[in-house]
Order: structure tokens, then C-alpha cells, then sequence
């Protein structure tokens, strides 16, 4: 049987996932193992890919200033014009402490070159308020997942299909059987929460994280929204309008939950008629706030809780793992390490569970 080696494997589904895959082989020269399935187009997506999110931390805006350029010329590239569209996102908020975070972001998003505006009174509906960033890029998953899964094969990236077993060890290395050759990999990454709900095994699960389901559901056409995507802060459900007019809602918790969060983000009562709905076992942090590394220093590199501007922070995670990071960088991978304390965290943002 032949040997071989790479140096990393990643494991996930996720543009994230293919595009640190891509760039880990195309920009720094690694061999790279990647093992995803292919999602888009067959089922219900389980998030949007947006460069702006409900952020509060100078940090992380800054970091995105940086990546977002970096990676939407990339991804012009690989998928064209058709792969992306720039559209105006609305983040509001019905209570108080999400009206009060939307004030802060709104500050922190306007210093770091996006354009905020706040709605006009009245505009979502009583007693609302929002906020619009101007000029976001939304990456259409289905266009995008085919033109990436070509691009990493013409960079020299192996595909291991999901069905062949990882064998995964404690130090983050793996090793693998494909056809006749015996694959040893220098290190794992789990990508995203499939992957890491699959390969981290219960005793080693970081203490930031924990499990939660989420849905989605895709309702009938609708009247039209606000903006193109709207992002409740209360709720943490996010609307994605399409262009047939139906309604595309991810959020936290079973199909009953969110179906009552989209009909008070919708302002109407009663049941809120699907063409499809989904729920699938989901990965948060416990501070609200992005993870990676490895537990201890040791095992597998993890990546959970990125949310929608995952994908636009690829380039930054790909020069971080190849130490290759700026001083900036490494200072914020430095602060999202995932053995953090989340107890008393200088990252915590509004994704933390309440």
C-alpha cells in the first residue's frame, strides 16, 4: 500500500471550510486533505455567508476591514459575478438591551468604513429600532460551493469523501485510507459545527462551547421586506429574501421556536406558511464570540461560532495557522483562543446565549 502525507485536513461543509482548503494550498503552499459534502442546492442551507454581523468589539470590525476586501476579490475570481451580491442588511431589535447594542454597533461599524444608518421611526414597526449597513456582500451558496470544489481541485487539493473514515488522534494529527494509499496528516481542522460535533469526543469538549439546535425554514412568497436580509438581535433570527419572494429564516432553537420568532420579526400572528423547514444540531460559544485552536495546545484546530462573516475571515485564518498572521491577527486569535474562560471574557458579543 502507497504512504503518503499532507499538512492539513479540513473537515467541513461550509465556504469557510473550502476557502481556508483552497487558500492553505494555493497562497502558503501546503498540501491539503479536505473532506466536506456537497450541500448547496440539495437541501435547505443552514446559514447565510454576509461580511457584516451583529458585532460590538472594535476588534473584530477591524479584522474584517482588512479580510473583507482580501476575500471578495477572491471569490470574484473563482465564482464570477453570480457568485455574490452587495445588498443593504437591516440588524434591529425590539427590547432594550438589543436597541442598546444596536447603537453601539452602529458606532463601531460607521468607524471602521461601513456605512450605518439608522431606519427611520417607525419604518420596521412600533417601537423598533434599526440600523442598515450599506454596501454588505452576501455570498449565494449554491453558484459559489461548485466553482470553490473546482478551484481546490486545479490547487492540488485532495478530496476525501465523506464516507471514508478520519481516524483523528489526540495531538490534532489523522490519518486516513483512500483506495490503495494510506494518508498521515500533520494536522486537523474542524471547520464547521458538523465536524466538530462528529470528531470532538466528549471528554475533550472545550468548555466555551455547546451544542444547540437550530432550523430553518423556507416560507411561501411573501410581501417584500425592509431590506434583502434583516437580522433580529432579540432573537438571533436572520431573513433572507428571495428572489421568487419567499422568505429563507435561520435561527436558534426547533422549528416551533423559530416559526414564532419569524412571525414577531414579520410583525403578524398565527402560523407562518412554509414550503420547507429543517433542524440540524448547531455549535455556539457561550460568550457570544468567535473560537479557534486547539484545546490545551493540543488536538484538533477547531473554528466554531463565526456566524455569517466566517467565510470573509478565511484569508486571516489561513495566514494565523501558518504563522503567518500580522501582529493584529495574531493579538485577535490570541483573544478567541477556545480555551478561553468564557466567564470572564474580553470578547463576549450579542451572540452569547441568554
Amino acid at each position: 500500500m502507497k504512504q503518503s502525507r499532507v499538512d492539513f485536513a479540513i473537515i467541513g461543509a461550509t465556504p469557510l471550510a473550502r476557502l481556508l482548503a483552497g487558500l492553505l494550498a494555493t497562497v502558503h503552499g501546503k498540501s491539503v486533505l479536505f473532506q466536506g459534502a456537497s450541500v448547496a442546492g440539495q437541501r435547505l442551507p443552514q446559514g447565510l455567508d454576509l461580511s457584516v454581523a451583529a458585532i460590538t468589539r472594535p476588534q473584530s470590525w477591524a479584522l474584517l476591514a482588512h479580510t473583507v476586501p482580501e476575500t471578495t476579490r477572491l471569490i470574484s475570481r473563482i465564482g464570477k459575478r453570480a457568485s455574490m451580491v452587495r445588498l443593504d442588511p437591516i440588524l434591529f431589535a425590539d427590547g432594550a438591551p438589543g436597541k442598546q447594542a444596536l447603537a453601539h454597533l452602529r458606532h463601531m461599524a460607521a468607524a471602521y468604513g461601513v456605512a450605518a444608518e439608522r431606519t427611520p421611526l417607525h419604518y420596521l414597526g412600533p417601537d423598533r429600532d434599526g440600523v442598515m449597513l450599506r454596501d454588505a456582500v452576501l455570498l449565494r451558496r449554491a453558484v459559489l460551493e461548485p466553482a470553490l470544489d473546482s478551484w481546490m481541485a486545479q490547487s492540488g487539493v485532495k478530496r476525501l469523501p465523506v464516507e471514508v473514515p478520519l481516524q483523528i488522534q489526540w495531538d490534532g494529527r489523522a490519518e486516513c485510507v483512500l483506495a490503495d494509499e494510506t494518508i498521515t496528516i500533520g494536522q486537523t481542522i474542524l471547520a464547521d459545527d458538523a465536524a466538530i460535533i462528529t470528531h470532538l469526543a466528549g471528554t475533550s469538549w472545550p468548555t466555551l462551547l455547546q451544542q444547540q439546535l437550530a432550523s430553518t425554514i423556507l416560507t411561501i412568497p411573501h410581501q417584500k421586506l425592509a431590506a434583502p436580509v434583516l437580522c433580529q438581535l432579540d432573537s438571533g433570527v436572520m431573513l433572507n429574501q428571495l428572489a421568487s419572494g419567499g422568505i429563507m429564516a435561520h435561527g436558534p432553537g426547533a422549528i416551533d421556536t423559530l416559526s414564532r420568532a419569524l412571525g414577531t420579526a414579520l410583525g403578524q400572528t398565527g402560523v407562518v406558511r412554509q414550503a420547507g423547514q429543517a433542524s440540524f444540531p448547531g455549535v455556539i460559544t457561550r460568550d457570544g464570540a468567535p473560537a479557534a485552536g486547539r484545546l490545551g495546545g493540543t488536538g484538533p484546530d477547531v473554528l466554531a461560532g463565526f456566524g455569517a462573516i466566517g467565510a470573509f475571515l478565511a484569508p486571516a485564518i489561513a495566514r494565523w495557522l501558518c504563522g503567518q498572521a500580522s501582529a493584529s491577527e495574531n493579538d485577535w486569535f490570541a483573544a478567541h483562543l477556545v480555551d478561553r474562560n468564557h466567564a470572564d471574557s474580553r470578547v463576549s458579543d450579542i451572540g452569547a446565549p441568554r
